[in-house]
């Protein structure tokens, strides 16, 4: 069994993974997919089960992924997002 993480701490690690992306000059395609791959993870596994519509968490990633469109892991993070409405 996993031990249980405040939900606090899982959105500050996914805001700060969120700004490295944005920062990154060199290496960034990769980083990207990488973090969206871990967030669909976390989404899936229920993890982060508080994604709903008109939260910032929500606002975070859904800027995120428009931003970073051009990636296919981003797109598939858009898609499962959107579908939690």
């Amino acid at each position: 069994l996993a031990p249980e993480l405040h939900p606090e701490y899982i959105h500050l690690f996914i805001s700060n993974c969120i700004a490295s992306c944005e920062s990154l000059p060199h290496g960034q395609n990769r980083l990207v997919r990488l973090v969206c791959v871990f967030l669909q993870s976390l989404i899936r596994k229920d993890i982060v089960h508080d994604i709903a519509p008109n939260t910032p968490l929500f606002y975070e990633i859904q800027t995120f992924c428009i931003e970073f469109s051009r990636i296919r892991e981003a797109a598939a993070l858009f898609k499962l997002v959107k579908s939690l409405q």
